[in-house]
């Protein structure tokens, strides 16, 4: 199953990176392999200062070794072997009208003193952070979730939206980081699902992930924007910055396991602002987002 991942991993890499750069049509993805000196290692690609994308990074990695401390304590562990790949992205586009988009899809194995499976699961999801809200696009992003979601279980959707708006959840600031999307962790063999019907499902939402978000940069990339505009999204952009170093799990994970830096903080975006106490214009576009952010809609029924 590892190899299978991984490999599948490899190619989804290269299918967002190329389209990504088609739709740019200036910036190209940087390369960046990297080894990790516990074992394993990774290539990250990173895209700067385009014609749409202001920063964005598509990362695998495949990393193994002995679990950390800090790892044995949250799974309840003792002394273990583990392996972990996964691809993690994060697209800052230019324009405030367009959303930031985050998505990672990953697997985990552990492995007891004679290298044979104890546990081993999948997660992931992928979630839509926008700076103004256009209703069309919440819709279509959730709307290509769930066709994904319901080829397997009708029940996913509901579920992993519901899991998403609780894990995206600023607590410090009692806001949502955006407008959600899907988030599952944990997916282990049951008795109505196999590792192998997971891997299905998880792939299945890998594929989606263009559908999802391309028609929407496509459609607000050259939508005209003001100084106020930009100001708003660099403000917005601090939320993200602060769930991101605060509460986001698979931040922590790479910095306890020694993860690469580089590759750990490429999500975060070029240019943030921290305005004291900043309160949007009353019945602004700023305030409707807002509005949004603190109680989280089932896009869906709209």
């Amino acid at each position: 199953m590892k190899n299978k991942f991984y490999q599948y991993i490899q190619n989804l890499q290269n299918q967002i990176t190329s389209k990504l750069e088609e739709v740019d049509g200036l910036a190209k993805f940087r390369e960046d392999l990297w080894q990790r000196p516990e074992g394993g290692g990774g290539r990250t690609r990173v895209i700067e200062n385009g014609n749409v994308f202001e920063k964005g990074g598509v990362n695998i990695s495949a990393v193994h070794g002995k679990l950390p401390d800090t790892m044995q304590q949250l799974f309840g562990v003792g002394e273990a072997d583990f392996f972990a790949c996964g691809l993690s992205l994060v697209i800052h586009p230019k324009n405030p009208m367009v959303p930031t988009v985050h998505a990672n899809w990953r697997y985990f194995e552990m492995y007891d003193e004679k290298s044979n499976i104890i546990n081993q699961w999948f997660g992931g999801g992928q979630d839509l952070t926008p700076y103004y809200l256009f209703e069309d696009d919440a819709i279509h992003f959730h709307q290509t979730c769930k066709t994904a979601c319901d080829k397997h279980n009708p029940n996913f959707y509901p579920d992993y939206k519901k899991k998403c708006d609780e894990y995206f959840w600023n607590t410090h600031r009692n806001e949502a980081r955006g407008i959600g999307g899907l988030f599952f962790d944990y997916l282990k063999a049951s008795q109505t699902m196999s590792m192998e019907d997971w891997y299905n499902f998880v792939t299945e939402v890998g594929n989606s992930f263009l559908e999802a978000y391309i028609p929407i940069v496509e459609k607000r990339k050259d939508l005209p924007y003001t100084n106020a505009n930009r100001t708003w999204q660099e403000i917005r952009r601090g939320r993200y910055v602060e769930f991101n170093l605060v509460h986001d799990k698979g931040t922590l994970f790479g910095l306890k396991t020694n993860g690469r830096i580089e590759s750990i903080l490429m999500s975060l975006p070029p240019h943030v602002q921290w305005v004291y106490n900043h309160q949007p214009e009353v019945e602004s576009e700023e305030e409707k987002l807002l509005n949004v952010l603190k109680n989280p809609i089932d896009w869906i029924k709209l």
